[in-house]
């Protein structure tokens, strides 16, 4: 089996080498808007040749887009004109924008929306990573509205990298990673500007910065250009959000200004009852 992998960075980087190593495929063509980016999975093998799309499109099985939100707007309804019967599917962190830029269109039924939950800060070929997949989430959305084929090919492909199939529709998909993905990265962002800007120190934020910042910040060092156009693709989603976890703050903000150390307690006992949840994994 050949795939196509669009944008060969992270996602698609570590999708190329996993699927290869499993065995799922056996040719990997690479596609990418970043010409250093193509010599660079060539020279890491994450991919066997490199092609122009229509040519890569043409030769595929399996397409895959793993690139930015806005990208993938503009380039899904392209990518399905070059389609016979291969199978699309993309990465995005958001949905609702893609099924609607080609809702109408004719090979709708070949493209499969789906969102490997996993990625990490880093970008680039050289941030790709074998078995970054194995035990993570992946969502089908809105399965019904296309091929049943197609759709069992894309469940093979995620089974292949050790992955558990989660199904839902755009809307619900768009709401619950806005909870769940989005407003830990704008946490972990205004988290960083905030010490960036109150503690002026360079010497000091590297020398006493304890594993648990560490880790808080660490979304702080995900790329712009992918995280912009997923704010911009998700935004009333993001906003909702957004405003709730505003509002937590203010209590947090009001206990100490009040000194109200027992309203306090109750808000990080209640927090605690994450723990269950994460716990069932």
């Amino acid at each position: 089996m050949t795939i196509t992998i669009i944008g060969t960075g992270l996602i698609g980087g570590s999708m190329a080498l996993a699927l290869k190593k499993k065995g799922f495929v056996q040719h990997v063509i690479g596609v990418d808007a970043n010409k250093i980016h193509e010599q660079k999975a060539l020279e890491l093998k994450l991919v066997d040749e490199i092609l122009p799309l229509e040519d890569a499109v043409k030769k595929s099985d399996i397409v895959v887009l793993a690139i930015p939100v806005s990208a993938c707007v503009t380039l899904l309804p392209q990518v399905l004109d070059y389609v016979d019967n291969q199978v699309v599917i993309d990465a995005g962190s958001t949905k609702s924008g893609l099924l609607d830029a080609v809702k109408d269109h004719p090979k709708r039924k070949r493209y499969v929306p789906t969102h490997p939950m996993w990625g990490t800060e880093f970008s680039g070929p050289e941030a790709a990573l074998e078995d970054a997949f194995a035990g993570k989430a992946t969502v089908i959305c809105s399965k019904e509205d296309c091929d049943e084929e197609a759709v069992k090919l894309v469940e093979e492909l995620y089974r292949a990298l050790s992955m558990y199939l989660v199904y839902m529709n755009a809307q619900d998909h768009d709401v619950h990673v806005a909870y769940i993905s989005h407003i830990s990265h704008i946490t972990s962002f205004a988290l960083a500007n905030t010490v960036l800007e109150k503690e002026r120190e360079e010497d000091a934020i590297f020398e006493l910065a304890s594993a648990g910042f560490e880790s808080t910040v660490r979304l702080a060092k995900s790329n712009p250009d992918m995280w912009v156009p997923i704010f911009r693709q998700n935004r009333e989603n993001v906003l909702d959000v957004l405003n709730e976890h505003i509002t937590q703050l203010r209590k947090f903000k009001m206990c100490l200004e009040k000194e109200n150390y027992d309203y306090l307690r109750e808000l990080i006992e209640n927090a605690n009852k994450i723990k269950k949840v994460l716990n069932r994994k």
